[in-house]
């Protein structure tokens, strides 16, 4: 029914074209959903079908699908009943893990499964009531499953709820709201929470749309800030951006965006609401662009409007500095977000680059094309503006910005390009990109992108070069003509080394896109020939991307060469020829060289010029390998191994770039590339460069191996016979690690040898004897170093042997050789679906020869280690050579290796038997087994041990999946591989005993000992020891990242492809390779580990735990068989104080895998939490640390088990099994119940007696106890045992400060818990779901629609009546709800405690008695220890309102009046700053503890508390103790409703200011204190008119302290005047949806407001009239006019900025630029420069700038006061800038005008202000108008130059000497400044291109004209030409010599003698 119930629903959409999106989640805009219906009944299991066909390719039979499902459907069934029964971890959880390597092993389920798995788990992972650590578990598998948008499309196969995930983002953002704040319900991690929504955000429902508005924004609040920061943080983590459905308005982006937008700008100023909004307006077009019923224009689904603002919005971000301007974000507005700062993404992982560019390219569509307003058009103009910044000589703060911006922009351009092509999204025709699009795309972003290859920064130099790849793939016509033209250059050495690495680098990324492109092709080979110089022993960087270009290219073509047999081509003339005719060319041309071959070359030329390009290769292949000797020999020896020098990076890349050089190479010269490699081998030994080398020969082998066998294993067999025979070599042990030069030959053979024979396939077989032979011959001769050699060559040759592995590292398929390779191949792409791959499969032959020599090396080894342990050996352990142990090691080392070298034949299955049953008629085994027992003998077999026991040795069913295991269990030799297995397990025994007992500190052989120990336990299967398959995936992963593009998938070179079938046939093999049963040769070696593992010496310790941990997790039931010894280890090393013991026994309990199965596990627990408190006390430093380091380890063992789970029954009885399991269920439920109430009464004993311990203790003791016994005490149902209580409640006041905080924590905890139990009613169940009921709280029906509510509201919080209070700030502050939450004004009943909460409190109170309190307080007043905690303590405050409660109810033992008294006591004289802090903590926790308690009650209090804090407030403030009154403020008032402290703020709104008092600290702290009220009531505190009024009579306030608060306060009381109340959320969207597309104006200022602000600045003025000009002391205005700055200061630095726009222009400017001017107060002077540039910065709308432009150039141009011009160029500059998105043009056009008026001005000052001014308006100007701009410009200038000629000196008086002292005539003054303008004027045309290269056309010219025309005028004009014409240069320098061809003959002439002096001059 249901199907067909979603069959429908399906059918109905995809008729209204109704699209989801899917596809990879960050970027991609998803894909419309697949119009097929498609219902469940047909298993559908993807969207899109693999492009890599995996099963297929295996070299042996795999199981069929329907084995697969069964197997899952198994899985689910398991996982089912484990959820069904309650147990999460273990039994979930294994499933999960069980689901996890299903899916990984590319088996995909049906989509109908896949859908109801991510139900569960998105239900598993936000249960109430589950433990947070397996809640994490299930989170991650939620992201698993959909981490691909293509699996499930959104709403239309999925739909999540967002209500479970807002429940717990909640608890973190609005704590208030979920009632009490839970200090005992340990909270989810809040990152784990943010990336569910990442992941669910997707599926949420856009129907649910105006619900979740409804329910998050009333929370939106500026009145305290916190409240727009967690709304606009959870609207962007929840709100659903999927395609609306057709037909509901509502849903439809701009039905809401105008709203959105308002949000926005109430929020000024904000780097986070930038970030936020922006991520999701980028998201919701994304996520749109697919559906048609989503209008959509030029804009993308924006306005035009809406466009403009985003566009500032992002040159905001990128964080560009202009002139003299502060950042246009104000730190202070981010301060205030609070908690919600955990909202925030990790800007890491979403960098602001990647929301902007995405935001960008999901709005392009060919609309853009024709118009000038497009999204398109904005952003040349936004790169046009940021352009210069892109230049490598030219980085800072934004440069990593920048280049990633740029990236993400091409990034997502391809991919959107590729899926839209694919058809794998689809996409409305009239929004598919088109071609004319991408071409202006990519020449937009072509400029800086080739700028930033040559960054200096190397991430910025990434991002490019990602970038480069990208636009080339686009538009290779574009791209590749001016790559070759900086490329060139660079190759042939013309420039700076820098620019040589940088060309490599791009030669890299770009060689795939050249080898396709024709014409281009043809520069290939020229290119791979100028990059050997690159191979260079003295730049290793260089040689490393040399090499990297190299591999690049043999991946892409064939080193064929192409002129063989043909007539018309011959040698590599013709190619020669016609590249240097374009290298000319491009010379010539310059940067902007244009080459088009697609029709500029003929299609047979170019395939004759690609033929003859290739006749060279040979000689290609020579010089490289000439190079490459050169770099080996001339390496310098290798630093430590894997320390990432440079060498080892080059070593590391040789074999990268050699496999495919060699592949790609024709037989011929494959044949010469071995002769000379053969050649070097034999006669060099280079020690240092041996691994490269040995690299090298090993690529050489697996391309062809018998031809290279053939060559190279003769020569190395007979060298090494010849160095062991005749030079001694290995004869002697050494010490050390380093080879003894005699050895060196032989150690390079073997290397050679063994790397030769590694993954080669069957060709070893025709060397057999000689191989098998010298094996023997070397471990019979050798000793030393070289023989760990000799045993890893017969470890490759073993690997070799048995392994499963692609031998085929060709390019192409083999019928494309036979039919002979052509210019057509070259950068041909394979296809993923049809290759043929060449397998090695072990042969019989193979698998003998490998056992064979398995058995004799084991043999020898076996037979010498019996002797050297049995003293019948030659060699002595006569304890003064090392000889003895040299053998053992060797051998061990050999053992261990022959292990792992045959590790793939050898049979988990049989490995789990004892050696003698290893029968074949035992091994009728199948998938479904379980490891040798039916699943249904479980339970027998394990009834008699204990729950937890079971449970740990519980064989759960594995299933297992072909992975071509080549024996078969009647093979002769199956029996015989395993006997020797068993032997070789008997054998390490027998050392390990011997070692232990006779030659314990031989620490040498302990080590080979024990990672042998480990191979025989984990290398079964696979060889896991060397993480075989981590090492394959990882160089994969890395080869195939250069060819990665965005949108396509697996476009690899089939070299790639081919890895990948290898990589996932090791897979297989790792899946199979699951934990084992033990048998008895098992546990005898893991108690071996488990001894050593305590031994007391340090090496041996770790080399033992660490095969014991590897030997765990390979076996069932190792854990169990494990602890016991460790656990007695070290409860014997705490008794005999043995450090050893200690920190071996805590390494391995503790640190370790088996600390879970401790924690679950409570046979142990208790003696592990016993044995590390006793350890605690070790007199060690190191064991002290180690104890500290675990507390948090041990304190997790006493968490407390799940009680209860809630979950949605149906979504789990989604996979429900057909079957019925109910007595499964019932059966696991007991088990887990009964384990429960198992662990639970050992933990209460343990309790107890841990209590006794802590009371007992010293005190470093009692804490590490404390410390646990707390977590095991306290819980729900029973709250705490009596002995603790005791315990906490003495400890509070112990004479220990650490103890006495433990314990007062703990006790507040305590409280705080009970206070939970009883608001959730006493259920545990409504205690986990957060339901509570606080008897105070009601909910009041709003009023919303009577048009006086909101007045009446606010009314009411300005006179202490109360009917209810309102606590919270936010009701009504932006929207009204239908109700409001708010507290009873005289609640008649409390807190009501059942009998169990009770009887604690009155416990605790009984020990409560006023000696206790005395002691407290006491300890209140101490002075701290550190000067950091001298502050006011929270903690203390909450520790005593608990006890005061106690007090009120009159259940402690001391009274009220007793407390009085000791308050008093405590407080004393109030001399004392400490007794002010240990009051203000008392009396603020004595006021709080009333809260929500009677009238009566609070009155009583009040009376009592009042007098004494107005007191302080009136007399006792002093610099020291004021904070602490500031806290307690914060304390007693923040969040809570003004009536509940009605005389306190009373008495502080009745402040006035007394002019003649001369206490100046009195007056402010008195302001200060109010402000913290004002702040901390926000809107709500209504008493603001006298105060106000009172502040603006005194402004001109003679101190400082005093006019500094006073103007912080005028701006935080007029700040929270403002508020929205909007009726409800539908009128709120209505209403901005009429105003404009971007909603409504916020912060409109007031009619009041506005009078004040014009009153004030009048007074300012008559104050200035009256102050006489040069008055030193400070006067009315001076004072004033600072009160006002401050006043502006704050409110300009703040959200609300936005209300004093109008007074900018008219009211603001002058007074400001006159209190600039005032010298003799510098304060003054600064403070007005400080908010003159804020003016800038603050956000203005579309339009609502012209007044301010308009005032700014008046003054530049009328102002009579120099000073004046001068400073209204930086902010115009500024605003030409920032709203660059928003100016009209006119408005341009002025701010030009004016500024090229201002060139002329009368001081030089203002002049080459406008100068620079003029040329930054220019530089991020759009390009038109620049291009207009510039014409009539360069015109004016030159002819006021021409026109105005200097004066003829007169011919007679050349000669005469001048005096100097001539004064000019005014006329001849015009002349020079007209001349100086004119030049200035020319100069800034010219500076706003410093990097351009080549320079504009137009520059020779103005250049020349300066240089002519004006060089050689004096004094100030002259100079300026000179240092225009230097600076031209000097910018310059990189790019000289391309930028002088700009330059006519003439020009070059004309500029020589000024712009470069001659040497000879």
């Amino acid at each position: 029914m249901d199907g067909a119930r979603e069959r429908l629903a399906e059918v109905v959409s995809s008729l209204e074209g109704r699209d989801g999106a899917i596809n990879s989640r960050a970027t991609s805009p998803g894909v419309g959903g697949s119009r097929k219906t498609n219902g469940y009944d047909n298993p559908v299991t993807r969207n899109r079908p693999r492009t890599y066909p995996y099963f297929r390719y295996l070299p042996y039979a795999v199981e069929d699908e329907a084995q697969r499902q069964k197997n899952f459907r198994d899985i689910l069934k398991h996982l089912y009943v484990a959820v069904e029964a309650g147990d999460f971890s273990p039994g979930a959880m294994h499933w999960t893990r069980e689901i996890r390597n299903w899916l990984g092993l590319k088996f995909d389920p049906t989509k109908e499964q896949r859908v109801r798995l991510v139900r569960l788990y998105y239900e598993l992972a936000l249960a109430p009531g589950l433990d947070i650590t397996t809640s994490e578990r299930f989170s991650s598998m939620f992201m698993v499953l959909t981490k691909r948008k293509h699996y499930l499309r959104p709403c239309i196969d999925l739909t999540l709820d967002w209500k479970p995930l807002f429940r717990e983002l909640k608890i973190f953002v609005l704590p208030t709201e979920s009632g009490m704040t839970h200090t005992v319900n340990v909270k989810r991690n809040i990152r784990t929470l943010i990336k569910l929504c990442t992941f669910a955000q997707l599926y949420f429902d856009p129907e649910a749309i105006p619900e979740m508005l409804e329910e998050i924004l009333p929370h939106f609040s500026t009145s305290i800030a916190e409240g727009a920061f967690v709304v606009a943080g959870l609207l962007n983590l929840l709100f659903p951006t999927a395609p609306p459905p057709p037909g509901n308005d509502k849903i439809l982006p701009q039905y809401y965006l105008p709203a959105m937008f308002h949000l926005w700008s109430l929020m000024n100023r904000s780097r986070t609401f930038d970030t936020t909004f922006l991520d999701l307006f980028s998201r919701l077009a994304r996520d749109s662009l697919v559906s048609a019923d989503v209008p959509f224009s030029e804009c993308g689904i924006y306005t035009q409007e809406q466009t403009s603002l985003i566009f500032t919005a992002i040159l905001r971000m990128l964080d560009i500095p202009v002139g003299q301007a502060t950042s246009p974000y104000s730190a202070t507005v981010d301060l205030s977000a609070g908690l919600a700062i955990v909202l925030e993404r990790d800007q890491k992982k979403h960098p602001i680059a990647h929301h902007i560019a995405r935001w960008i390219v999901m709005s392009l569509s060919p609309s853009c094309s024709g118009s000038s307003t497009s999204i398109l058009a904005k952003l040349e103009g936004l790169i046009q503006a940021v352009e210069t910044f892109f230049h490598p000589s030219n980085s800072g703060g934004w440069t990593k910005t920048l280049h990633q911006l740029v990236y993400y922009l091409a990034d997502f351009f391809v991919m959107r390009w590729n899926r839209e092509r694919s058809g794998e999204v689809e996409i409305p025709k009239d929004r598919v990109l088109d071609d004319t699009l991408k071409r202006r795309f990519v020449l937009c972003l072509r400029e800086v992108v080739f700028m930033g290859i040559y960054s200096k920064s190397g991430t910025a130099m990434n991002f490019a070069l990602s970038t480069l790849q990208s636009l080339a793939y686009l538009e290779p016509g574009l791209i590749l003509p001016g790559a070759l033209q900086r490329i060139y250059p660079s190759m042939q050495g013309l420039v700076e080394v820098h620019r040589t690495t940088s060309s490599l680098r791009a030669l890299q990324v770009l060689s795939r896109i050249m080898v396709r492109t024709k014409g281009f092709r043809c520069h290939v080979t020229t290119m791979l020939g100028l990059a050997l110089p690159g191979i260079d022993a003295n730049d290793l960087e260089k040689s490393l991307y040399t090499l990297s270009y190299i591999q690049s290219v043999c991946y892409s073509i064939p080193l064929y060469d192409l002129t063989e047999g043909r007539e018309d081509v011959s040698g590599s003339l013709v190619a020669s020829q016609w590249v240097s005719s374009e290298v000319e060319r491009m010379e010539q041309e310059g940067v902007n060289v244009e080459i088009d071959y697609q029709l500029g070359l003929d299609d047979r030329d170019e395939e004759l010029i690609l033929r003859s390009s290739t006749a060279n290769f040979a000689e290609f292949l020579s010089t490289f390998l000439g190079k490459v000797f050169t770099l080996l020999e001339n390496l310098p020896d290798a630093a430590r191994v894997r320390s990432g020098s440079p060498e080892e990076n080059v070593i590391n890349t040789l074999p990268a770039t050699f496999t495919p050089l060699l592949a790609a190479l024709s037989p011929e010269l494959y044949n010469m590339a071995l002769n000379k490699v053969a050649d070097f081998v034999g006669n060099h030994v280079i020690h240092q460069a041996r691994d490269a080398m040995a690299f090298i020969c090993s690529a050489l082998c697996k391309v062809n191996p018998s031809k290279a066998l053939k060559r190279l294993v003769p020569i190395l067999v007979q060298s090494i016979r010849t160095e062991i025979d005749e030079n001694g070599a290995a004869s002697t042990r050494n010490t050390g690690t380093d080879v003894l030069p005699r050895d060196r030959g032989l150690v390079w053979s073997i290397s050679m040898l063994s790397m030769c024979v590694v993954h080669v396939g069957g060709a070893v077989l025709e060397h057999k004897e000689q191989l098998f032979d010298i094996a023997d011959y070397m471990q019979q001769n050798c000793k030393g170093i070289p023989t760990v050699h000799v045993s890893n060559f017969v470890h490759h040759l073993l690997l070799n042997l048995t392994g499963t592995y692609t031998v085929d590292y060709s390019l192409y398929e083999k019928d494309i050789y036979t039919r002979g390779l052509g210019p057509n191949d070259w950068g041909m792409i394979p296809d993923p679906q049809s290759l043929n791959i060449v397998w090695h499969v072990p042969s019989r032959d193979e698998i003998e020869f490998a056992v064979a020599l398995f058995k004799s090396q084991g043999e020898n080894a076996v037979s010498q280690l019996t002797a050297l342990t049995s003293g019948t050996s030659h060699i002595k352990r006569d304890g003064t050579g090392k000889e003895w142990s040299d053998e053992v090691s060797r051998n061990l080392v050999l053992i261990r290796l022959l292990l792992s070298g045959v590790s793939v034949l050898f049979d988990p299955e049989a490995a789990s038997k004892e050696d003698d049953s290893i029968d074949s008629d035992e091994m009728a085994l199948e998938t479904g087994t379980v490891n040798g027992h039916a699943p249904e003998e479980q339970d027998t077999k394990v009834s008699g041990l204990s729950v937890e026991e079971a449970e740990e040795n519980e064989v759960k069913p594995t299933y297992k999946y072909p992975a071509g295991y080549v024996l078969t269990d009647t093979h002769p030799l199956y029996k015989e591989l395993h006997h020797l297995r068993h032997q070789a397990g008997e054998l390490l025994h027998a050392v390990h005993e011997f070692l232990t007992h006779k030659q314990e500190d031989d620490i040498a052989c302990f080590g080979p000992l024990y990672t042998a120990y480990r191979s025989w336990f984990i290398d079964v299967g696979i060889e896991r020891s060397a993480h075989v398959l981590d090492r394959v995936t990882r160089l994969l992963s890395a080869d195939i990242h250069p060819y990665k593009i965005s949108g396509l998938r697996k476009e690899y070179p089939r070299p790639l492809l081919l890895r990948r079938a290898n990589v996932y046939h090791l897979q297989r093999l790792r899946h199979n390779s699951y934990p084992r049963p033990k048998t008895e040769l098992t546990k005898v070696l893991l108690l071996d580990l488990a001894q050593s593992s305590v031994s007391s010496y340090t090496e041996v310790r770790r080399n033992a735990q660490s095969a014991g941990e590897a030997a765990l997790k390979a076996i069932i039931g190792a854990r169990p068989l494990a602890i016991p010894p460790l656990l007695q280890a070290l409860e014997k090393g705490v008794d005999q104080n043995d450090f050893a013991l200690i920190k071996g026994g805590i390494y391995s309990l503790i640190f370790g895998s088996l600390s879970k199965t401790i924690g679950r596990d409570w046979r142990y627990a208790p003696r592990v939490i016993r044995a590390y408190i006793a350890a605690s006390t070790a007199d060690k430093p190191s064991v002290q640390k180690l104890c500290s380091t675990a507390t948090l380890q041990i304190m997790d063992f006493s968490r407390p088990l799940e009680r209860m789970v809630i979950l949605d029954q149906e979504i789990v009885e989604a996979i429900a099994p057909t079957e019925n399991v109910t007595n499964k269920i019932n059966e696991q439920k007991m088990k887990v119940s009964k384990k429960r109430e198992n662990v639970e009464s050992k933990m209460a004993a343990l309790s107890d007696e841990l209590v006794d311990l802590a009371k007992a203790s010293h005190w470093k003791k009692a804490s590490r106890t404390a410390a646990i016994v707390i977590t095991l005490g306290l819980r729900f149902e029973s709250i705490a045992p009596n002995k603790l209580i005791d315990l906490m409640v003495r400890g509070a006041i112990d004479t220990h400060p650490g103890l006495r905080g433990l314990y007062g924590g703990a006790l507040v905890a305590l409280f705080a818990m009970i206070d939970c139990r009883a608001y959730s009613q006493h259920k545990y169940e409504n205690y986990i779901t957060n339901r509570e009921q606080l008897p105070a709280k009601i909910q009041i029906q709003t009023k919303r629609e009577d048009p006086s509510w909101t007045r009446e509201h606010l009314a009411s919080f300005a006179s202490p009546e109360a009917e209810y209070y309102v606590d919270h700030d936010h009701p009504g502050w932006l929207v009204w709800d239908k109700t409001m939450p708010a507290y009873k004004a005289n609640p008649r009943t409390d807190i009501e405690y059942d009998s169990a909460e009770e009887k604690t409190l009155k416990q605790i109170g009984k020990i409560m008695d006023r000696q206790w309190f005395s002691d407290l307080f006491d300890y209140f007043k101490q002075e701290p220890r550190d000067a950091g905690a001298d502050r006011f303590r929270i903690t203390n405050a909450m520790l005593v309102r608990y006890a005061f409660e106690l007090v009120h109810r009159g259940w402690a033992a001391a009274s009220f009046s007793e407390i009085k008294t000791e308050i008093a006591r405590v407080f004393g004289d109030g001399s004392d700053k400490h007794q002010h802090r240990a009051a203000a903590e008392i009396l603020a926790a004595l006021l709080s503890s009333t809260l929500h308690k009677s009238v009566e009650l609070s009155t009583q209090i009040w009376k009592y508390v009042f007098p004494i804090v107005q007191r302080v407030f009136a007399d006792g403030l002093t610099p020291e103790n004021s904070s602490y009154w500031i806290t307690f403020l914060h304390m007693v008032l923040q969040g809570k409703d003004p009536r509940r402290s009605w005389p306190l703020i009373e008495s502080l709104a009745l402040f006035r200011l007394d002019m003649s008092s001369n206490a100046a600290f009195k007056e402010s702290s008195k302001i200060q204190l109010l402000q913290q009220c004002i702040n901390g009531l926000g809107w709500h505190f209504q008493l603001d008119k006298p105060v106000i009024a009172d502040f603006l009579a005194h402004l001109d306030h003679p101190y400082k302290g005093v006019r500094e608060a006073m103007g912080v306060t005028l701006a935080s009381l007029y700040r929270t005047r403002y508020h929205e109340s909007y009726t409800s959320v539908e009128q709120f969207i209505d209403r901005q949806r009429a105003s404009s597309s971007i909603g409504l104006r916020p912060y409109q200022p007031s009619e009041d407001f506005s009078k004040t602000i014009h009153e004030t600045f009048e007074r300012l003025e008559q104050w200035k009239q009256e102050r006489a000009p040069g008055q030193q002391t400070p006067s009315s205005y001076t004072s004033g006019g600072k009160t006002v700055l401050l006043w502006l200061d704050s409110a300009l630095s703040s959200f609300e900025c936005t209300e004093l726009l109008q007074f900018f222009p008219t009211v603001f400017i002058e007074p400001l630029l006159h209190m600039m001017d005032v010298k003799e107060d510098q304060e003054l002077q600064g403070l007005a420069y400080h908010v003159f540039r804020h003016l800038p910065n603050i956000p203005h709308r579309l339009g609502e700038d012209t007044e301010l432009i308009a005032s700014l150039v008046r003054i530049g141009k009328q102002s009579t006061y120099w000073h004046q011009r001068l400073r209204v160029l930086i902010n115009m500059q500024v605003i030409f800038f920032r709203r660059l998105f928003l100016l009209s043009h006119e408005q341009q056009q002025n701010l030009y005008a004016c500024v090229a008026t201002m060139l002329e001005d009368s001081q030089l000052e203002v002049r080459l202000g406008a100068s620079t001014t003029l040329s930054g308006m220019i530089r991020c100007s759009p390009v038109e108008m620049r291009s207009k701009m510039i014409e009539g410009l360069n015109k004016k200038f030159t002819n006021m130059l021409i026109d105005s000629p200097l004066p003829k000196k007169p011919k007679g008086n050349l000669s005469a000497p001048s005096t100097g002292t001539s004064t000019p005539t005014p006329e001849h003054s015009k002349l020079v400044l007209i001349r100086h303008a004119a030049v200035l004027g020319l100069g800034a045309l010219v500076q706003a291109f410093p990097y351009s290269s080549p320079p504009p056309p137009w520059i020779p010219g103005v250049l020349t004209t300066l240089a002519n025309k004006a060089n050689n005028d004096p004094g100030m004009v002259g100079k300026s030409v000179k240092s225009i014409l230097s600076d031209f240069k000097k910018t310059r320098q990189d790019t000289w010599q391309m930028d002088l061809k700009a330059f006519t003959q003439e020009q070059a002439e004309d500029l020589d003698g000024v712009l470069w002096r001659s040497y000879f001059v």
